[in-house]
C-alpha cells in the first residue's frame, strides 16, 4: 500500500460488489430481543425495552449492555422515538466518520465512501472492533436524527480562522475523546489555576470522561506566598479537588468520577501524598468496626478523603538507581525541593521513601509507580508546540485515569479496540493476519475523523488536540486467542505472539498515518518534532525486527520480538507482515511525516469488551474458568469457559474427553458451580495445566498466574505501543511489602512505563465480618465490628463449661495478687506491663503503667488494661487476646530496651501480645531465648505446680497458634530448630528455624540457602 486510497478495498464485503440488491446489513441474520435490567437490591426496573433488533450471534449480555448504555433513548425521528436497532447505531456512527473523512479530503470518491461504510459497518456488527464509549453516546446524533443538544461550552480549532472557536451546539460535531490530561499552575485564579481546575474537572466528569494531572507545580505547605504568609500546601488542594469529584458522582452519575493524580518524587509533600490513602483506609476500618457502612459507596468511604482518584508517583531513573544501590551508596538521599521557596528543602533517605511507598501500596493499592524517564524515552514530541525542548511543560508528566494515554498536558485522545479473537478462524485454527491489517487501517481513519469533526471541553485541549492529533488503537480479548492456540499466558510463546499482534497494530497505524500525511499533510507541529519522532519510530521498528541496528538514545535495552518463536508457532505470515508494516512506517514517515503524533494505547476495554462479547478484557488473562451466561428474559446460567473447549480440541483431546473435562470444570450443586478448577480433570495431562492458568485461583484449585507473568507480558508489549498499558497486577492477600518491592523493581528493569499492584483485601470495601462463622477457625478478631465482637464474647461465655472457676460469669480478682512485671522502653516511653494470675495459675489480670503521668498515653493504657483484664476474667483465652493485639502498628514502635527478651515491637499492643506469649511459654516471637532457670520460668512453674498438686490435675495444656505457610515452611516448623538469635532479612520476623544447613522464615518463606 503506497497511497491512502489503496486502503479502500473490500475484504469482508466482497459479495456486495456489483450487487445492488444487497446491503451490508443483509450479510447478517437478525432477531428481535428484549432487555430487562433491574436493581439487584431493590428490584426496581432500570431499563426495559422490547423488540430491539440485533444480529443473531450477539449474546444477551451484549444486547443488554449496548441497549442500556448506548442506544439513544429520546429525540429519534422514528415511530418509537428511540433507537431500537443496532443498524441505527452502526449507521449514525459510521456515516459520521465517513462524511468527516470526505470533509478532510481523505475520502475522495463515491466508491471509497461506499467501501469504507460497508467495511466499517461489517466490522462493528461482527464485533471485530469497538470505539470508546463517548463515540457511542455522541457521534452522529445531529447528522442522523437532527438532535443538536443546545450549546454546551465545547470548542474546536478552526483551521481557516487559525484559532479556537466555540461549537454551535452539542452534537453537530462529536465529543469522542475519553482520555484527557490537564495542566495546572501554582496560582489560585486565572488560566490553568487551582480554581480553574475545579471547573475543568467538573466539565469532564459531567460528560462521563476522566482526567489526569501532575500536581508537582503546586507549592508545598509552609512555602512563602507573594502577598505574605505561607501556603496551606498541596495536600489541602488535593483533598478539595477530591471532594469535588465525589460531589459530581453523588450528584447524579452512576459511577465515581475518574481522575489521575500524579506527583514527582522530589516534591516536599511526597511522604504525605504517599501515605494519604493508607491512612484513610485505616480510618475506614475504624469506622467500619463502629458499625458504619464500609461498602465502596457507603458512609465510611464518603467520610474519608482520597477515594476519587488513582494516585501515581512519578519516579526517575536516578531514584531507582539509588533504590537498587547501583552506585554503591546504601545511605543515598534525594533532595525534596520547594517549588518557589528553598527554605522548605530537605534531604531524605531513598531507602525510607522507598519503604513508605511500597508499604502504602501494599496496604491501600495506592500510589502506583510511573517511571517518568521510561515514558519520556518514547516521547514523540519533546519540543511541544513552542520548540522549548524538554521543558517541563513539554515532557510527559501525567496519564489519563487508567494510565494508558500519556502525552503532553492539555491534550486528549479517542480510542478504539480490536477484538483479536474475531480474527481467529476456529475451524481452520489460523489467524487472519490480512484481515487484521485491513481493519487496523480503517480504524485509524475512524479515529482521525473524530479529531477532524471533534470538539473539546477547554480551549487549550481543542487547540493542542488539533495540533498533535493523537489517537489510541488497542486490543482486547488476547487471552482467548492464547488459550485457543494452546499457549500459557505466562510463557515466552504467548508474549511473542501478543507482541507481534500489538506491534502490527502500531506499525500499520503509523504507516496509515504517514499515508494520510501524504494526502492531507502531517500534524501541525510535526516539523518542530520531526527529528525526535522519527528516532522513536525507528526504535519501535527495531523492537519489531524491521531494523537490525542499535537503539538510538535509549537508556535501556527493551525486549525485542522473538521472530524465531513466531516461526515455531506457525505465525510466519504475522512475522513477515509485521516487518513490512514497520519498514513502510519508517520509510513513508521519513518522506511524508505523520498525521498523528501517537497512534496506539492498550486501554482496559471495560464496557466495550462486553459489547464485543469478549471473554477477556484488554491483555488481561481469564479471571476464572466459570462463565455466567445471561439468559433471555433475565437470570443466569453457569457454564465452563467455552474457549477451554476450543483449546482442548486443538490439543488433540477426543470429543468424549473434552466433554468429561468440561463437565468437571463446570460441575454444579444446587445450581451453582462449586469448583471450576482445572487440576484433577479427567484425561487432562499435567503438562497442559499452564495453558489454563487464570489470574486467580479457581474453586478449590491452587494454580494461578504469578505476578511476574503479568509484568513480563506488559514489558513485552510496552515498546510496541505509542502510549502505555493500563494493567493491574493482582497479588494474594498474604503478599508482603517485599513482594511489592520486587514487582516494582522488575517492572522498571524491564522497561514497563507504569503498573498498578492490588493486594486482595487492601481495600476495605470488602465487608467486615458482621457475624460469627462458627466454622471459621482462623477468625481475625481485629476485623470484627463492635457488634460482632460483642456477639463473639457472648458466644464464648455461653459455650464455656460450668465449673467452680466461675463458668461463663466474670471472675474478678480479689485480695493480694501474684505475678510478674515486664519493664520495657520504646523510644523514650517507659512502659510496665504487669501480668497477674489467680489461684489456679491462670492469667487473670493485665495492667499497664507508664512514666508519662497525666498524658493521653496514660489514659489509653488504663483503658486497654481494663478491657484486656475484663476479657480475661470472662475467660477469653489469653492466646486469642494475644492474636488480636499481635502486629498492630502505631507509635511508639521500634527498638525495645529494658526487657530481657523483647527487642522489637510494632506498637504497645504488640508489646502486650509478646508479653502474653511469654507468660504462656511461647518464645517464638521474641528476639532472645530465656535461660532455663530464670525468674520467669521458675515462678510460672511454681504457680502451676502448686495448683496442680492442690487440684490433683496432672498437666496444663498450653496452646500456641500455628501459622499456615508453604509446604517447605510447614516441614521446617515441624522439624526445624527454632532460632532465637536470628531476624528474617525480608520481613524482620523472628520466627526463623533451621532448615537443613540453612535458615527459613516461617512468616514469609525467606531462606538463607538456594532452595
Amino acid at each position: 500500500m503506497k497511497d491512502i486510497k489503496d486502503l479502500f478495498k473490500r475484504y469482508y464485503t466482497k459479495e456486495l460488489d456489483n450487487n445492488k440488491d444487497k446491503t451490508v446489513y443483509d450479510l447478517f441474520d437478525w432477531s428481535k430481543r428484549d432487555v430487562l435490567l433491574k436493581n439487584h437490591k431493590t428490584g426496581k426496573v432500570i431499563t426495559e425495552m422490547k423488540g430491539l433488533e440485533f444480529p443473531v450471534h450477539y449474546s444477551q449480555n451484549a444486547v443488554d449492555i449496548i441497549a442500556s448504555k448506548y442506544f439513544r433513548r429520546a429525540g429519534v425521528n422514528n415511530e418509537s422515538g428511540y433507537e431500537d436497532s443496532m443498524k441505527m447505531v452502526a449507521h449514525r456512527m459510521v456515516s459520521f466518520w465517513m462524511e468527516s473523512l470526505v470533509d478532510e479530503g481523505i475520502i475522495k470518491t463515491q466508491e471509497e465512501k461506499d467501501i469504507f461504510y460497508d467495511e466499517m459497518v461489517y466490522g462493528l456488527l461482527n464485533q471485530m472492533y469497538a470505539p470508546n464509549s463517548p463515540q457511542w453516546f455522541n457521534t452522529g446524533l445531529k447528522q442522523s436524527y437532527g438532535i443538536t443538544g443546545g450549546q454546551n461550552d465545547l470548542y474546536y480549532y478552526d483551521p481557516d480562522q487559525k484559532k479556537v472557536v466555540k461549537s454551535q451546539d452539542t452534537y453537530t460535531r462529536t465529543q469522542a475523546s475519553a482520555c484527557f490530561i490537564l495542566s495546572i499552575e501554582d496560582k489560585l485564579l486565572g488560566d490553568h489555576s487551582i480554581s480553574e481546575q475545579y471547573v475543568s474537572e467538573t466539565k469532564l466528569f459531567k460528560g462521563g470522561s476522566g482526567t489526569g494531572t501532575n500536581f508537582s507545580n503546586i507549592r508545598a505547605v509552609g512555602e512563602k506566598l507573594t502577598g505574605g504568609g505561607v501556603s496551606s500546601g498541596l495536600m489541602s488542594f488535593l483533598k478539595g479537588l477530591d471532594r469535588n469529584a465525589g460531589a459530581i458522582k453523588s450528584g447524579g452519575t452512576t459511577r465515581r468520577a475518574a481522575k489521575m493524580v500524579c506527583l514527582d518524587v522530589d516534591h516536599p509533600e511526597i511522604e504525605q501524598f504517599i501515605l494519604w490513602k493508607a491512612k484513610e483506609e485505616d480510618k475506614v476500618r475504624a469506622l467500619a468496626k463502629m458499625g458504619y457502612d464500609a461498602d465502596i459507596d457507603g458512609e465510611a468511604y464518603e467520610t474519608v478523603s482520597g477515594q476519587n482518584s488513582n494516585n501515581s508517583l512519578r519516579i526517575s531513573d536516578e531514584f531507582m538507581r539509588k533504590v537498587k544501590n547501583l552506585d554503591n551508596d546504601p545511605d543515598a538521599t534525594i533532595t525534596l525541593r520547594g517549588r518557589v521557596d528553598d527554605s522548605v528543602n530537605r534531604e531524605i533517605k531513598v531507602s525510607k521513601l522507598w519503604e513508605e511507598f511500597n508499604d502504602a501500596a501494599c496496604k491501600s493499592a495506592d500510589p502506583a509507580p510511573q517511571f517518568t524517564d521510561t515514558f519520556n524515552a518514547w516521547h514523540t514530541c519533546p519540543a511541544g508546540e513552542d520548540g522549548d525542548l524538554w521543558a517541563k511543560h513539554n515532557r510527559l508528566n501525567s496519564t489519563n485515569p487508567c494510565g494508558e494515554y500519556a502525552f503532553l498536558d492539555d491534550t486528549s485522545c479517542n480510542l478504539a479496540s480490536l477484538n483479536i479473537y474475531r480474527f481467529y478462524d476456529v475451524e481452520k485454527n489460523v489467524l487472519d493476519v490480512k484481515g487484521l491489517k485491513h481493519m487496523i487501517g480503517l480504524n485509524q481513519l475512524l479515529l482521525e475523523s473524530s479529531i477532524n469533526w471533534g470538539q473539546f471541553p477547554t480551549v487549550d485541549i481543542a487547540r493542542k488536540t488539533y495540533m498533535f492529533r493523537t489517537t489510541g488503537l488497542g486490543i482486547a480479548n488476547i487471552a482467548s486467542l492464547l488459550m485457543a492456540l494452546g499457549l500459557p499466558y505466562d510463557s515466552d510463546e504467548a508474549r511473542a505472539l501478543s507482541a507481534g499482534i500489538m506491534g502490527l497494530i502500531t506499525g500499520e497505524s503509523y504507516k496509515v498515518s504517514a499515508l494520510m500525511a501524504k494526502a492531507v499533510g502531517p500534524f501541525e507541529k510535526y516539523d518542530l518534532n520531526r527529528k525526535y519522532m522519527n528516532r522513536v519510530i525507528r526504535n519501535h521498528a527495531r523492537v519489531a525486527g524491521a531494523l537490525d541496528t542499535d537503539m538510538e538514545e535509549l537508556h535501556y535495552e527493551p525486549i525485542r520480538i522473538n521472530h524465531g518463536l513466531l516461526m515455531q508457532l506457525g505465525q510466519t505470515e504475522l512475522s513477515d507482515v509485521l516487518k513490512e508494516s514497520w519498514t513502510d512506517a519508517v520509510n513513508h514517515g521519513e518522506e511524508f511525516g505523520y498525521r498523528n503524533a501517537q497512534v496506539s494505547v492498550i486501554a482496559p476495554t471495560g464496557t466495550i469488551s462486553f459489547a464485543m462479547d469478549c471473554a477477556a478484557t484488554s491483555i488481561e488473562p481469564f479471571f476464572s474458568h466459570v462463565v455466567y451466561k445471561k439468559l433471555v428474559g433475565g437470570g443466569f446460567m453457569t457454564i465452563a469457559n467455552p474457549i477451554v473447549e476450543v483449546a482442548l480440541k486443538n490439543l488433540g483431546y477426543t470429543k468424549e474427553e473434552v466433554q468429561d473435562i468440561m463437565a468437571y470444570i463446570g460441575k454444579e450443586e444446587n445450581g451453582m458451580v462449586v469448583d471450576g478448577k482445572i487440576e484433577g480433570a479427567p484425561h487432562l495431562k499435567e503438562e497442559h495445566y499452564p495453558i489454563f492458568d487464570t489470574a486467580n485461583v479457581c474453586g478449590t484449585g491452587k494454580r494461578f498466574i504469578q505476578h511476574y507473568g503479568h509484568v513480563l507480558m506488559v514489558a513485552a508489549l510496552t515498546p510496541l505501543v505509542s502510549g502505555a498499558i493500563s494493567k493491574t497486577v493482582n497479588l494474594p492477600k498474604d503478599a508482603t511489602v517485599e513482594d511489592f518491592k520486587e514487582v516494582h523493581i522488575r517492572s522498571w528493569e524491564t522497561g514497563v512505563k507504569g503498573i498498578s499492584l492490588y493486594r486482595d483485601g487492601s481495600k476495605f470495601a470488602q465487608p467486615l465480618n458482621t457475624k460469627i462463622d462458627h466454622q471459621d477457625e482462623d477468625l481475625e478478631l481485629e476485623n470484627l465490628t463492635y457488634d460482632a465482637l460483642l456477639e463473639y464474647a457472648k458466644e464464648a461465655r455461653r459455650n464455656l463449661p460450668k465449673t467452680n472457676a466461675g463458668g461463663n460469669r466474670r471472675e474478678k480478682m480479689n485480695g493480694i495478687r501474684a505475678g510478674h512485671t515486664h519493664p520495657a522502653q520504646i523510644d523514650d516511653v517507659k512502659v510496665y506491663v504487669t501480668v497477674n494470675r489467680n489461684a489456679r495459675g491462670e492469667i487473670s489480670e493485665i495492667y499497664m503503667t507508664t512514666d508519662r503521668e497525666g498524658t493521653l498515653i496514660t489514659g489509653l493504657l488504663n483503658s486497654l488494661s481494663k478491657t484486656v483484664s475484663v476479657m480475661l476474667q470472662y475467660h477469653i483465652p489469653p492466646k486469642d487476646i494475644s492474636k488480636m493485639l499481635r502486629g498492630q502498628k502505631y507509635e511508639p514502635y521500634g527498638f525495645v530496651s529494658k526487657h530481657p527478651y523483647i527487642k522489637n515491637v510494632s506498637s504497645i499492643s504488640d508489646l502486650i501480645s509478646k508479653v502474653i506469649d511469654i507468660e504462656l511459654g511461647d518464645y517464638s516471637r521474641v528476639q532472645i531465648k530465656p535461660e532455663e532457670n530464670d525468674v520467669l520460668t521458675r515462678s510460672r512453674s511454681r504457680f502451676v505446680n502448686n495448683y496442680y498438686e492442690t487440684e490433683n490435675i496432672k498437666q496444663l495444656s498450653m496452646v500456641v497458634d500455628e501459622t499456615d505457610v508453604k509446604d517447605i515452611i510447614k516441614d521446617a516448623e515441624k522439624n526445624g530448630e527454632k532460632l532465637y538469635d536470628s531476624v528474617c532479612p525480608t520481613c524482620q520476623s523472628t520466627r526463623m528455624v533451621k532448615n537443613g544447613t540453612c535458615k527459613v522464615c516461617l512468616d514469609c518463606g525467606t531462606t538463607t540457602g538456594c532452595s
